[in-house]
């Protein structure tokens, strides 16, 4: 029964996924391009080992990242054998070296087997712990600092006793050597383990007790890891050792939707799995099931520029599609404004629900427009990957402070942020504080004005009564300026914003950023709004807080970032803030390698769509409280002209014109120009004199050569601004499209 079963399956496969199943033996790399079909890959090889006797189902581990695959990969296999997989391991990483750590830690007398998992919050308590009983100032160097010093470290495999010596011995790191030491020592008093330890711990097993990795490795013959590009090196040596007996290891991924640099992942383990298996087989997934042919042009034309990648050209046969969408806006409230009347128009005319919709975004912050814009309209959403805005931490904390000032009976609010940032009022001292309110009938911040008259408030008098003015003198402040520079201030004055500056991590700078675009809505309400007041903004975030708890509905727009959006898909998608500096990010020009990972995104974001693709930018955005004059993505000329369609009004002149020459940025100029703006009509942008026609010495047929790519005949040709797009076929890895000034061919001898 399985056998015909699976025969069917196999027959609805393409060529090269077929060839994916059948390839059993030695180490197999699955290049699977976005929407290929990679999960059907997965589960039709487990069930033809099964089916054609070659192991049993104890033999199988299928690795994955997220609970949600895991729970998919089984629920498939299950529908489709029944009992006859039953042994087949599926799992996420850190739950399957949880199983052999119960089974196999007490072996050194160090752990046992019944231990504790710290999650991030117990993590941070013990670093606390550690950090008081050593005098480390935590405004020195913030706990949740030294918390990402130590998960570094422990992905890297550095022990606290080397640490200084790895990071630098500066007066920081030998602080957060000190606690990292201390830290590890309280984890190992507890019997406990933190979420990096999960694997690192099951590495030093394997490597240390070779009995133990005998007994794993003997087991599970055949190993399957899925998103391989999103491993990090200790992942990769986990993999290597449990495949050291048989080989027999399949990994699936995508080295072109490698993005998550910042946890850690490499994108070297998929690049070099060819030199570190030896005789590895590699089979490409290229022809997509989900898009149409424009959109898989337009992904395949912008990720051609990266060098660091196998190379594969996505393709469908389906329908050619709609042309990719471009379109220029005035600013980000007309870029709302426009993805919101799209929606709309495509519902009544598609017939698309709103489900089918997705807006994406480089930055968290840029989701506070398209929010405001939706609650206006009536667009129901919901946010995806990340909290909404205004529920966030640090944008709840700062309303918190202007609730207060709006009405200081609110004690909620006031208990909320009396001690952020720290200001060392104990549970005692607001337990006696809110005593004292509900007998006198009074609001807490009333008492905390007179706390030196309390006798049970007298050690803390000082530090309540200091609050209390603080508080007392930004109310007066608020008549005295424009209400956004108040927002500002009150973060300021507050101590909110050094407490974050003091973190000095890439999260603290993420929540600055959104303070400072609380600012930016603040501004942009009084600007709609001329006799605004601080009451009237505060009920207009409480409404939007409300549209959302009240609709069950699920049919909405889907607002989410990039990074979000892996592995979704949806029938039309936005791509909002297309500009250099946002996206591709500043940071990314930066850094080594940045600008390729940054085009990953792209990619990603490009393939996240079936049906219809906009990809939008603006003249001028106000963004982190300033505002912005914007150059075009770079990644937009990147794409193939012949599948863009530029949707900007031609005659609009005031604003230039959207894809021409003048609005794509040479990599010499790669950062956006910012500045403020004081009801001063922005400068039109001026043309560029033309350029000279591009100058390229190969003809159609020649024989070329590139670094990467080796030996390889020209097909053809196209002139695009001041570079060619070359069509190469290459020996090797197949046809390419590549620009001629970025390839820097050369021509084969004779």
């Amino acid at each position: 029964m399985l056998q015909n079963i699976l025969e069917e399956k196999l027959n609805q496969m393409n060529e090269r996924q077929r060839e994916a199943v059948e390839h059993t033996e030695g180490p197999l790399l699955i290049l699977a391009g976005a929407g290929s079909g990679k999960t059907t890959v997965l589960i039709n090889r487990i069930a033809y080992l099964l089916s054609k006797g070659i192991c049993a189902p104890y033999h199988i581990l299928a690795i994955t990242f997220t609970n949600k695959a895991a729970k998919e990969l089984c629920d498939r296999i299950d529908a489709m054998m029944g009992a006859d997989a039953f042994g087949v391991t599926a799992a996420t990483f850190h739950s399957f070296c949880g199983r052999i750590l119960r089974a196999e830690i007490a072996v050194d007398g160090v752990f046992n087997k019944n231990y504790t998992i710290y999650d991030t919050d117990d993590t941070q308590r013990v670093i606390k712990a550690a950090m008081k009983a050593l005098n480390v100032d935590d405004t020195v160097l913030p706990a949740r600092t030294i918390q990402w010093y130590i998960s570094r470290a422990k992905d890297e495999r550095v022990a606290p006793d080397t640490f200084c010596k790895h990071y630098g011995k500066d007066h920081r790191m030998e602080q957060a050597a000190k606690v990292y030491a201390r830290y590890e020592a309280e984890l190992q008093a507890a019997n406990a383990l933190d979420f990096d330890d999960m694997i690192l711990k099951t590495v030093e097993l394997f490597e240390n007790h070779p009995e133990i990795l005998a007994k794993y490795a003997g087991r599970y013959r055949y190993i399957m890891v899925d998103e391989y590009q999103d491993t990090n090196p200790l992942q990769y040596r986990l993999v290597s050792l449990l495949s050291s007996k048989f080989g027999n290891i399949c990994v699936v991924g995508d080295d072109d939707q490698s993005i998550y640099k910042f946890r850690g992942a490499t994108i070297e383990n998929i690049l070099l799995f060819e030199e570190r298996f030896p005789n590895a087989k590699v089979i490409r997934l290229e022809q997509n099931y989900r898009s149409t042919s424009n959109i898989l042009d337009a992904a395949n034309g912008v990720i051609a520029h990266n060098t660091q990648r196998k190379g594969k050209e996505l393709w469908t046969a389906g329908e050619k599609g709609e042309p990719v969408y471009l379109r220029r806006l005035s600013d980000d409230f007309e870029e709302s404004r426009f993805v919101s009347d799209t929606i709309q128009e495509r519902v009544v005319k598609d017939g698309a629900k709103f489900s089918d919709f997705a807006v994406l975004y480089r930055t968290n912050a840029q989701a506070n427009s398209i929010e405001r814009y939706f609650v206006k309209s009536g667009v129901p959403y919901k946010v995806v990957g990340g909290f909404r805005f205004y529920e966030r931490k640090e944008i709840k904390d700062i309303l918190a402070y202007m609730q207060i000032i709006n009405n200081p009976r609110d004690d909620l609010r006031l208990k909320r942020i009396i001690n952020e940032p720290k200001r060392k009022i104990g549970a005692a001292t607001i337990a006696a504080l809110e005593q004292i309110a509900s007998s006198e009938f009074r609001s807490m911040l009333e008492v905390m004005g007179k706390a030196s008259e309390y006798p049970t408030l007298s050690r803390t008098a000082a530090t309540l009564e200091t609050f209390y003015r603080l508080i007392e003198n930004l109310k007066e402040e608020l008549s005295r300026m424009p209400l956004d520079e108040w927002v500002a201030k009150v973060a300021r004055e507050s101590g909110y914003i050094t407490m974050l500056e003091l973190e000095d991590t890439d999260e603290a700078k993420d929540r600055i950023n959104n303070i400072m675009e609380l600012c930016t809505s603040v501004k942009q309400y009084s600007q709609m709004n001329p006799e605004g007041t601080l009451s009237g903004f505060l009920e207009e975030v409480s409404l939007m807080t409300d549209v959302d708890q009240l609709t069950d509905d699920e049919d909405r727009v889907v607002l989410m970032t990039l990074h979000s959006a892996k592995g979704l898909e949806f029938n039309y998608v936005f791509m909002i803030g297309m500009e250099q500096g946002l996206f591709p990010s500043q940071r990314s020009m930066d850094e080594p390698d940045g600008i390729e990972e940054e085009r990953r995104l792209m990619y990603v974001g490009v393939t996240r769509a079936r049906k219809c693709l906009w990809l939008l930018h603006t003249r001028q955005r106000m963004l982190y409280g300033r505002t912005q004059f914007c150059i075009p993505s770079e990644f937009l000329r990147e794409l193939p002209v012949l599948v863009t369609e530029d949707l900007t009004p031609k005659t609009s002149t005031a604003f230039g014109s959207s894809f021409g020459s003048a609005s794509y940025p040479s990599r010499a100029a790669s950062a956006v120009r910012t500045g403020y703006v004081r009801n001063t009509p922005a400068p039109a942008i001026r043309k560029p004199a033309p350029q000279a026609a591009p100058v390229l010495n190969f003809d159609c047929g020649d024989r070329v050569r590139h670094k990467t790519f080796g030996d390889g005949t020209l097909l053809s040709k196209t002139p695009m601004g001041s570079d060619f797009l070359l069509e190469v076929q290459f020996d090797k890895v197949g046809t390419k499209k590549i620009m001629a000034n970025f390839a820097k061919l050369t021509k084969c001898e004779e």
